[in-house]
């Protein structure tokens, strides 16, 4: 599994994964993006999903963990692109209301005009 983190301006994170995550590999993206959280430069945790082809349960946890981190710098969580089998997933699992369908520009670009994307 490859991954790549982009931070852009207004605080925006964006997590690129690519092929299969599982708990292997959940350590090694949990690093990283904690890391940038920690430091506070996070509001916005976009994860796109776009190319991610596998999730086990350690994914979901990833995900819930980063949103805790960010609870405390009133941070928010977007899940861009899911294919529709991880849109079930994340449905089943209480988080379906942070999928979005929408291309990283369009997420920075309604990140600049300061607008919250979902609720909390």
């Amino acid at each position: 599994m490859n991954f790549n983190l982009t931070m852009y301006p207004n605080d925006v994170l964006i997590v690129q994964l690519f092929g299969e995550l599982d708990h292997h590999e959940t350590e090694k993206v949990r690093t990283h993006i904690s890391k940038a959280i920690l430091q506070g430069n996070v509001k916005l945790l976009v994860w796109n999903l776009e190319h991610l082809h596998f999730m086990d349960s350690s994914g979901i946890g990833l995900v819930l963990g980063r949103m805790r981190e960010l609870r405390a710098v009133d941070g928010q969580t977007i899940l861009l692109n899911p294919s529709k089998t991880m849109q079930k997933i994340f449905q089943y699992s209480g988080l379906g209301n942070l999928v979005q369908f929408a291309s990283e520009q369009q997420v920075i670009s309604h990140s600049e005009g300061d607008c919250q994307w979902i609720t909390k």
